[in-house]
């Protein structure tokens, strides 16, 4: 890139020399103060070469990118004339607004078709987490009081009731998934809870009724109808169809009949496709993704392990990561294959203890004092499980610190692999890791996660701190 004649164009399209007052950068934005913004052509400024957006505020906002905006201001400052500043004239931003800017900027920047579409599957269980969170832990602390009073609290009223809340959130599970999905994708979310209510397992349902104590057969499989096979995968997908389905249908409903016939056709010709196709399939699905699951942590063991934590951050900068939010749903089911303990989420814990070490490393080796504030500030919410602001602010704009840092996170995950552990529920990562933990196994989790920080300390330090790019990111 020719930062020179970049700068030559921005001066050009923001009004001349003239009309600019102060220039400055920050992380990923050149920021230039203007006299009369009617004079900028923002239109034109977006097509310039290596512009990644602009953000019209007290001052333009021009977004280059981490050590790009470095380049176009030492050259555009030599245009207007006027000395380097501030941003926006106030003192440097703390590292939360430093991840949050880098974080908007990597998110924008692999804002594609699929990043969306996984985006929608994962606000459809976000919204569900608090839920999931609890009844895991209920369901695991009472499998070991159970284990270790052999039973002795299962005639008690109150201990059955608590119980009965972890119990109640995993078997109506689907139907929060179809209510989930069908409002995701703009339809009505009490017709995807019917929709996920197919898949629910209750000897009550009409379609299991025997007769002649004949099961109800179903046409194409011959085979009776097994509401648990497809599960949430399944229920997700029935709420997305019948929210499909409801929206074409009320394009072409007259205004009269609309909110009496719509639904119900949503609901006839959905439960039919629900039942013959969407069912098997989500059956199909749940079997791929178990066998590919299995085959990384059974087959492959600390090769797996290592590999699915070394490259998890990787698929959280171009914001894959989602995809991976319905199977930790699947994994901590109580109902489904691991008996609600989840292998995976451990193994993928290390990779922020690979950015801690990582962290860690760079505050050691480097000289820059701007590097080593951001650092001081993000190391503690890292241990914690706090990863955004480590990544987002440190490593990620360093490029080869975070691969460092992912590189190193393996070992970890190799470990977790290894020692078999798991989580009995979701939502929380680091040192919180040891609340969600089958019980027992804290040392192990422990463990691992020392040996993440270890990781990612020792290949950062001998082959991921490049002192040039760090005054490039961070200035000298």
């Amino acid at each position: 890139m020719n930062y020179k004649q970049i700068s030559e164009q921005l001066l050009t399209l923001l009004g001349g020399k003239d009309n600019i007052t102060s220039n400055a950068a920050c992380m990923t934005r050149l920021r230039v103060g203007l006299r009369d913004t009617s004079k900028a052509d923002i239109e034109a400024v977006k097509k310039v070469e290596g512009v990644l957006g602009v953000v019209e505020s007290d001052t333009l906002q021009i977004v280059f990118g981490p050590g790009k905006v470095n380049k176009v201001l030492d050259e555009f400052y030599k245009l207007t004339g006027l000395a380097k500043g501030q941003a926006e004239n106030g003192p440097e931003p703390d590292i939360n607004a430093v991840a949050k800017e880098n974080k908007d900027l990597q998110k924008a920047k692999y804002d594609k078709p699929l990043q969306r579409f996984l985006k929608k599957i994962s606000n459809i269980f976000v919204a569900l987490l608090p839920g999931i969170i609890a009844a895991g832990l209920i369901n695991g602390i009472c499998n070991v009081i159970n284990f270790s009073t052999d039973g002795a609290l299962l005639g008690v009223w109150w201990y059955q009731c608590i119980r009965t809340m972890g119990w109640a959130m995993f078997a109506f599970l689907p139907v929060l998934v179809g209510f989930n999905a069908a409002k995701e994708f703009g339809g009505s979310g009490v017709l995807g809870a019917i929709a996920g209510a197919m898949f629910i397992a209750n000897p009550a349902m009409p379609l299991l009724t025997k007769i002649n104590d004949a099961p109800i057969l179903l046409p194409i499989t011959n085979a009776a109808f097994n509401p648990a096979a497809g599960g949430l995968l399944a229920a997700l997908i029935a709420g997305a169809f019948f929210a499909f389905l409801e929206k074409n249908i009320r394009k072409h409903m007259p205004d009269l009949i609309d909110t009496f016939i719509s639904p119900l056709l949503v609901l006839i010709i959905g439960g039919i496709i629900a039942l013959l196709v969407i069912q098997p399939v989500g059956a199909a699905l749940t079997k791929v993704i178990f066998a590919v699951l299995s085959f990384a942590y059974e087959k492959m063991g600390i090769v797996g392990g290592y590999i699915l934590s070394a490259g998890f951050l990787p698929l959280v900068a171009v914001g894959l990561h989602q995809a991976l939010t319905p199977i930790h749903s699947l994994l901590n089911d109580p109902a489904g294959a691991t008996k609600g303990i989840n292998y995976l989420l451990p193994i993928l814990m290390m990779a922020g203890g690979g950015q801690v070490g990582a962290g860690i490393a760079l505050y050691v080796k480097t000289k820059n004092v701007k590097l080593k504030r951001y650092i001081r500030d993000s190391i503690p919410v890292g241990i914690l499980g706090i990863g955004e602001p480590m990544m987002y602010a440190v490593t990620l704009p360093l490029g080869r610190s975070f691969i460092t840092a992912c590189v190193g996170a393996g070992f970890g995950g190799a470990i977790a692999a290894l020692m078999r552990i798991g989580t009995v529920s979701q939502g929380v990562s680091g040192l919180f890791g040891l609340l969600i933990v089958q019980p027992g196994q804290q040392l192990g989790y422990i463990i691992s996660m020392l040996v993440a920080y270890a990781g990612g300390f020792v290949v950062t330090y001998f082959f991921g701190v490049d002192e040039d790019r760090i005054n490039e990111v961070y200035g000298k």
